[in-house]
């Protein structure tokens, strides 16, 4: 996809941006920026957005107002590598252009996500599918990490063994673990990305899926600075 330039954007295509402790996000490519939405807003506002400043008031004034349309011009594609469980709260986002790595035709590498001890916490008892912030005792969160390690470790054993013995990839994957770790390309519009962000961001969102969303957060401020202002001013902080 052929882009408009955006000053500093291209820097950013194609660096990889870690995630965890084995993923990342790379921005593959973008479409447009904080003037293609303007000019996208005056086919319905009419002339007036000559200067930067009148152009940071239009846009501030289609987001505050929920006139989504003009950002729906602006368009990101992005390469993640992630854990399964992770992706697949992700694809809850049903908005976006997906393609992801097909375990039926690939043979799958031992990598799959282990978190720190640090992230070994108790049940929340009041959000009831998250942690709280409170940690288990270092004993607990070290056995779980082995745990973990062997597990995982266990299941790609099993299912090198399956390969080897000629069980077909689609059969043999069937014993890895949510944590292994796929890759996608994920292309959204700016509109939706920023639906995508406010739910993400939110403390409620599960610590990893927020940890890959402030990265493409930082990467979308970049591209579109001014709309991301106001999308932080009149979304996230309300």
């Amino acid at each position: 996809m052929a882009h408009q330039k955006v000053t500093g954007g291209d820097e950013l295509i194609d660096r990889e941006f870690k995630v965890l402790d084995k993923g990342f996000v790379r921005l593959v490519d973008y479409y447009g920026g904080d003037d293609r939405i303007v000019q996208a807003a005056r086919v319905s506002y009419g002339e007036g957005t000559t200067t930067l400043r009148r152009d940071r008031i239009l846009i501030r004034y289609l987001l505050e107002n929920q006139h989504t349309s003009p950002f729906e011009q602006v368009v990101f594609t992005f390469h993640v590598k992630l854990p399964i469980f992770v992706a697949r709260q992700w694809i809850r986002h049903r908005t976006a252009r997906l393609n992801e790595m097909s375990a039926r035709y690939s043979v799958l590498p031992e990598e799959f996500y282990v978190p720190d001890e640090s992230r070994i916490c108790e049940q929340d008892n009041i959000n009831r599918q998250g942690s709280s912030n409170k940690p288990l005792p270092p004993d607990i969160q070290k056995k779980t990490i082995e745990s973990i390690e062997s597990i995982c470790g266990k299941s790609f054993e099993a299912y090198n063994e399956l390969l080897d013995q000629g069980v077909s990839r689609e059969v043999a994957r069937i014993v890895l673990p949510l944590n292994t770790y796929t890759e996608w390309y994920w292309q959204m519009d700016l509109h939706n990305l920023f639906h995508f962000l406010k739910l993400r961001l939110d403390d409620h969102a599960q610590w990893e899926i927020r940890q890959y969303a402030g990265v493409i957060a930082g990467i979308v401020e970049k591209i579109v600075p001014i709309s991301f202002e106001a999308f932080n001013d009149f979304v996230l902080k309300p």
